[in-house]
């Protein structure tokens, strides 16, 4: 699995980690793969993740879904499924053009996440960073894989698989 890891707060100097145990790209590149394995999906993939403010993830969200705000995270996914996390499609032809020519891999898409918005949510919700990032990870590689939560029945399915995910991993509340 490749993550193309960015994180823009940092080249800016806003990126302040202090008392965060926990290293973001590591964390994210653990979440996506223990997604993709309870996917089972068959493949190595490649996702890009950027760590943006809530000025970028606004502007992201106001050109790409016409909601002129700051969100929590932002999936820009390259396939689309014709039933959640089931990946045979990509054994049909014409499929080759999702696969990066040089390593064979899967190109899933993009992961957006707003830091300052992902660390309100953990002290909103009584858990830590870590706990959060993991989640908005979660949701937004499920996103990537064709879930969705439109539906309250959707909703729910989405949602149990990311405390799956999550609780695989050895990520609960705390």
């Amino acid at each position: 699995m490749t993550l193309f890891y960015e994180n823009e707060l940092d080249r800016e100097g806003g990126f302040a980690p202090a008392g965060i145990d926990f290293d973001p790209e590591h964390l994210a590149a653990e979440v996506i793969r223990g997604a993709l394995d309870l996917l089972d999906c068959p493949y190595e993939a490649m996702v890009s993740l950027l760590i943006t403010g809530e000025d970028e993830i606004r502007e992201m969200n106001r050109d790409a879904r016409g909601i002129d705000r700051a969100t929590d995270v932002l999936s820009f996914p390259l396939l689309e499924f014709d039933s959640p996390g089931d990946f045979s499609f990509l054994g049909e032809e014409g499929s080759d053009l999702f696969f990066d020519p040089d390593s064979g891999e899967l190109n899933l898409g993009d992961i957006v996440i707003c830091w300052p918005k992902c660390v309100a949510q953990a002290e909103e919700y009584g858990h830590g960073v870590r706990r959060e990032f993991a989640f908005l990870t979660a949701h937004s590689i499920l996103h990537l894989s064709g879930y969705d939560h439109m539906t309250p029945e959707q909703e729910k399915e989405m949602f149990t698989l990311q405390e799956e995910i999550l609780q695989k991993l050895g990520i609960v509340r705390i």
